[in-house]
């Protein structure tokens, strides 16, 4: 039977948090776990949907047309707090989760639950974690807490023991693609998306609805075969134009990590599922022109240049550069 949530990828997950909703058997606070695009933030709004439907057709679903459903749908609930960290700053603020608190401490305004969810909590400082602390040993009535993070090892101890963990993760691609398919794609733009989504069904759902994003893409991909035949001067003038939009930056590179994970897999020789299916004449030419030591040595730069424009203040376009500086030359 579907899980009545339209989620895709999580039965498991939705299984179990619909058994708690009809036993009455709430944990007060819950850490959904796994990487960007798998669909901890989808998950949460649906929990929280569940909780607070005021006309549910069954015990744990949620009817999408109340006024609670629309409202949570929409981010907008008075009963739903949401914390995440602020474009332009390195973590959440730890007045944010002192402000959260004192609105957690009053009774629902309108529903019956009274939901925190604290969207990519890894970006909580030591501070503002310690400051959440308390709700999470003494959680006021009616009140639950949603934690999302791709890096649990980031939060604290006293924090992971205090939730219920739900570890999401990639589905196989075949069962992706089939999903896609449902909900009306071609069998050849399914295996696509599920392929460059690594298996993350929100993601791949963000790109079948947004063709424009895979447009994106295929542009990404033609900047970087233009960067890898470029002179240090261009590559030098990408940097200082990509330095301008950091989120922007962040995600090309991570495409181009793609690129050079299907690299690695080609000269490894194994049977592990390319993500570019569609750029299979490319990969395999680059594959061809150099050695696996060099392209190990540039993918872990790629990671690490992601990491550090993502977790820390380093200079967007020095980090830019320094990761073009190094990249091969074909």
């Amino acid at each position: 039977m579907p899980a009545p949530w339209n989620l895709i990828g999580h039965d498991w997950a939705v299984a179990h948090l619909l058994a708690q909703i009809a036993a009455s058997r709430l944990h007060h606070a819950y850490l959904l776990t796994g990487p960007a695009g798998i669909g901890k933030l989808d998950l949460a709004l649906a929990f929280a949907k569940a909780l607070n439907c005021s006309q549910p057709p069954a015990p744990g679903a949620s009817c999408s047309k109340c006024r609670e459903c629309r409202q949570t749908a929409a981010q907008q609930h008075p009963d739903l707090f949401i914390l995440r960290r602020l474009e332009g700053d390195k973590n959440i603020k730890t007045d944010a989760f002192r402000e959260l608190q004192r609105s957690l401490a009053l009774a629902p305004y309108q529903a019956t639950y009274k939901i925190a969810l604290l969207h990519d909590f890894h970006h909580a400082s030591i501070q503002a974690q310690n400051a959440i602390l308390k709700t999470l040993e003494e959680p006021p009535p009616r009140v639950i807490l949603l934690l999302t993070t791709g890096a649990a090892q980031a939060l604290e101890p006293t924090i992971l023991s205090r939730c219920e963990r739900l570890r999401l993760r990639p589905m196989p691609a075949d069962a992706l693609s089939a999903a896609l398919q449902q909900d009306g794609l071609s069998g050849e733009q399914a295996d696509l998306i599920a392929r460059i989504s690594a298996g993350r069904p929100a993601y791949a759902r963000s790109l079948a609805s947004q063709p424009e994003k895979l447009d994106q893409r295929l542009a990404l991909l033609d900047q970087h075969q233009e960067m890898l035949a470029a002179p240090l001067r261009d590559r030098f003038a990408f940097a200082q134009k990509a330095a301008d939009d950091k989120p922007q930056l962040v995600y090309t590179l991570q495409i181009w990590a793609s690129f050079w994970r299907d690299v690695l897999l080609r000269q490894l020789g194994t049977a592990a599922p390319l993500t570019n299916l569609d750029r299979l004449a490319q990969v395999e030419s680059v594959a061809a022109s150099l050695d696996l030591s060099q392209t190990r040595r540039f993918l872990d730069e790629l990671h690490r240049t992601i990491d550090l424009l993502q977790n820390t203040n380093a200079n967007t376009r020095l980090t830019a550069e320094v990761l073009l500086l190094g990249c091969p030359r074909i």
